[in-house]
């Protein structure tokens, strides 16, 4: 143990002289001790263990996928690509996924704005792309306003 922890006879006990055994009885130790994990049980040990480590931040995957929505965009109006069907045959996507993804383009702007912020902290997801789904398939903005608005309550 460290020296901050230091032993004192129990209620009632008296402080044996110098050189002789203290009485039998409970020993109260003054300090801090900390549990651990030793095999199957735990233990106590007088060393702090290690603090936990910081959150690590990330975007969102529905916020990578839009953002990759918008590059794949941009690549059929620049003519990389001839249309959606040439996005999927040269990416290995499947037409229908190539029509999810540049789907989510359609997304009222300020809504688009704050998915982009998302962030998933420790690998946890704040919301999927299937989730939105529902927001996308809204054809008025305000319509997709109101059902984002119940979608991230509900989250």
């Amino acid at each position: 143990m460290n020296n901050d922890a230091t032993e004192r006879p129990a209620h009632g006990q008296q402080d044996a002289p110098q050189g002789e055994e203290p009485r039998q009885g409970a020993r109260i130790f003054t300090g801090q001790l900390f549990r651990v994990r030793e095999g199957h049980g735990w233990g106590f040990t007088d060393e702090a263990p290690d603090p936990p480590p910081a959150p690590v931040y990330r975007p969102a995957r529905v916020a990578q996928m839009l953002a990759l929505a918008h590059r794949l965009e941009a690549a059929i109006e620049r003519g990389d690509y001839r249309d959606r069907a040439d996005v999927a045959r040269q990416l290995g996507f499947t037409r229908a996924r190539v029509t999810q993804l540049l789907d989510l383009t359609l997304l009222a702007p300020d809504i688009q704005e704050q998915i982009l912020n998302l962030e998933a902290i420790d690998g946890r997801e704040p919301l999927t792309e299937r989730g939105i789904r529902e927001v996308v398939a809204q054809t008025s903005w305000a319509e997709q306003r109101r059902v984002w608005g119940e979608l991230r309550e509900s989250v």
